[in-house]
């Protein structure tokens, strides 16, 4: 892995826990009615719409957790919170070599979420200074390029995609590709 692509994902793990930390709040759980999410019984896993696990490997594109496990990191799973809600009915992972401390890593997640939840969420995040335009994949919601600790080729930092009844996350708006099979 090369020294600049190691220096992303460190920015991009720090802007994951920097977003942690903002969007704490008391805002409730979610209410889905799109389906649901079962936990199992390994930490970080949980079963998908259509009954297939989903996991911090399984969530994202084979080559890339190749990458990822080649240069030594693993996953862990992280409360899933955006813009004050909770999304307990689906996955938040944060890949990193863990074994020292640092601040290289990379984020992924992706959750259902009602519409209710989804709206609230936005306009949490909205209230925070993110920048939300739509396309035909959904809403996305970004945050303000000025203060992201790493953006892609478009200049985007992290970055949220709204669909029907679910939301993805990954540090840049080109990460949600490799985010895979969860729309």
């Amino acid at each position: 892995m090369t020294t600049r692509r190691l220096a992303i994902l460190t920015g991009l793990v720090l802007a994951g826990t920097i977003l942690t930390a903002c969007t704490g709040g008391g805002a409730p759980g979610p209410s889905s009615s799109q389906g649901s999410v079962t936990p199992t019984a390994d930490a970080g896993a949980t079963t998908a719409p259509g009954g297939d696990e989903l996991t911090c490997e399984s969530m994202i594109s084979e080559g890339t957790v190749a990458a990822l496990t080649d240069a030594g990191w693993t996953a862990e799973p992280r409360e899933f919170r955006v813009g004050g809600v909770e999304l307990s009915q689906g996955l938040l992972c944060f890949w990193a070599d863990f074994s020292v401390p640092s601040d290289h890593g990379q984020m992924y997640g992706w959750s259902l979420v009602s519409t209710a939840d989804a709206e609230r969420a936005q306009a949490g995040l909205e209230e925070e200074g993110w920048r939300s335009e739509e396309d035909a994949q959904g809403v996305y919601v970004t945050e303000d390029p000025q203060f992201a600790m790493s953006t892609d080729e478009d200049g985007y930092g992290m970055t949220y995609l709204f669909g029907d009844g679910w939301v993805k996350v990954a540090d840049t708006k080109q990460g949600l590709l490799l985010i895979e099979g969860l729309s």
